[in-house]
């Protein structure tokens, strides 16, 4: 009689990366340098920070990553799955509301763009956005007009939706810009509680992409991308 050996865990393959580069090169118009020139960076599920001070790139790479830019040089590829990125920029006085826009209009309630969100994300949880509207404080906001809402109030409506969302990528761009305190700490909770390492299920892996100049107080980043100071 022979003891039974228990089998050995099977090791789950990797996730694959839901964007890759390989040799990128970009050089802003005008500019004497490349802000990147042979840089190869995979996005995996958890979070990865796009570190940096002013004018090193982190924007940039973020459009690359979201499309609206093309590599000059180099490979770039993205995977499966869908991207939420809302340039807060963008976010300018006298925008026209317009129903499922990207951004809300000056006209348009945060409640009325989130609504027209919803049915553009097919992972969309309608619990999470009401977790994030109390979380950022947002309550007592959402039924104003954005024309009406501070530059801190308009970037938090975007987050809430963006988090609520369940696109396979996430991109955010400075978050804590404007941001008042209690919404900061909320935002590192947040980012706290997501896995910071790849996930075994592809399907329900999430990458978040932060582009700030710190690591926010030392959150336990999946990767950091150092862009320079």
């Amino acid at each position: 009689m022979t003891d039974a050996t228990p089998d050995a865990p099977r090791s789950l393959p990797p996730s694959p990366p839901l964007w890759e580069c390989r040799g990128l090169r970009h050089v802003p118009p005008g500019a004497d340098a490349p802000l990147f020139d042979g840089l190869d960076l995979r996005i995996l599920p958890g979070t990865t920070l796009l570190r940096g001070g002013d004018g090193r790139g982190k924007t940039t790479l973020l459009r690359l990553i979201a499309g609206e830019l093309r590599p000059q040089a180099g490979t770039a590829a993205a995977g499966a799955g869908t991207v939420f990125w809302r340039d807060p920029r963008r976010l300018a006085a006298g925008r026209p509301a317009g129903e499922g826009a990207d951004l809300p209009g000056e006209q348009q309630t945060p409640a009325a763009w989130w609504d027209a969100q919803a049915p553009r994300w097919p992972r969309w949880s309608d619990a999470a956005l009401a977790a994030h509207v109390a979380g950022f404080g947002l309550g007592e906001h959402a039924g104003k007009r954005m024309e009406q809402l501070s530059t801190g109030t308009r970037r938090k409506v975007l987050l809430a939706a963006g988090f609520a969302s369940g696109a396979a990528m996430l991109l955010v761009d400075e978050p804590v810009a404007a941001l008042d305190r209690a919404s900061v700490d909320y935002l590192r909770e947040v980012l706290s509680g997501m896995p910071s390492a790849a996930v075994a299920d592809p399907g329900h892996g999430q990458a978040v992409v932060v582009a700030h100049y710190d690591t926010l107080g030392g959150l336990p980043w999946g990767q950091v991308v150092d862009l320079g100071d």
